[in-house]
């Protein structure tokens, strides 16, 4: 199997963006709970795909934009558990690493609003087993949060599947380290897709006094 293409290839930052201006919008509590706000487009895809999983299985949305801060907070404690992990290993090896979990904040898709985190839960809204929990990193998952692992149970393998044949058939792209990553209109999308330009650059929105997350 080959190495995924990863974010901080710089393929992706090659790609240009022209930003379209589409707004941040509020995703339905049906599928996001808390409130995850996405590109207007990516929402309309989101609810398409959701629409055509099967009957009893619904998608939920935990992460939609992230704010610039946010990502560098990420970014800052992920490259501790990678240091930890890989003691010799500095510099580009080192955002190499980094990037099959957390994308370098000029290419950050979830800081474009152009991603989401999520998975599948049944009738009941409890969430189904596809394998490792949401954000499950390469070392605590044992590469388990990479999308087609060998190492999950058939029945996570054909949920995987069944989340996978939803998204892409909307048009999202999945990020092929993070089973529950998946994205539309940002650089890494554009690439995937052989789109011209992507349509989504970041977009720092600051949380109204007294929100928190």
């Amino acid at each position: 199997m080959n190495p995924p293409l990863l974010l901080s290839d710089p393929q992706v930052s090659a790609v240009p963006v022209l930003e379209s201006g589409d707004p941040l919008v509020a995703l339905h509590p049906g599928i996001a709970p808390d409130g995850a706000r996405v590109r207007a487009h990516l929402a309309d895809r989101l609810y398409r795909a959701d629409l055509a999983l099967p009957t009893g299985i619904r998608l939920r949305v935990v992460e939609g934009h992230r704010s610039v801060a946010d990502q560098r907070r990420i970014i800052d404690a992920y490259s501790e558990e990678v240091r930890r992990a890989h003691p010799a290993v500095t510099g580009a090896e080192l955002d190499r690493l980094v990037s099959r979990f957390v994308a370098p904040l000029e290419v950050a898709p979830h800081v474009a609003g152009a991603a989401v985190d999520l998975t599948l839960v049944d009738e009941s809204g409890s969430p189904l087993d596809l394998g490792t929990p949401i954000d499950a990193t390469p070392e605590q998952s044992g590469g388990r949060c990479y999308f087609a692992s060998p190492d999950i149970g058939l029945e996570a393998r054909a949920l995987r599947l069944v989340l996978a044949d939803a998204l892409s058939g909307a048009g999202l792209v999945n990020y092929p380290t993070e089973w529950w990553h998946w994205s539309y209109g940002d650089r890494y999308w554009a690439l995937m897709t052989g789109a011209a330009f992507a349509p989504y650059g970041p977009v720092d929105v600051r949380e109204p006094a007294g929100a928190g997350r």
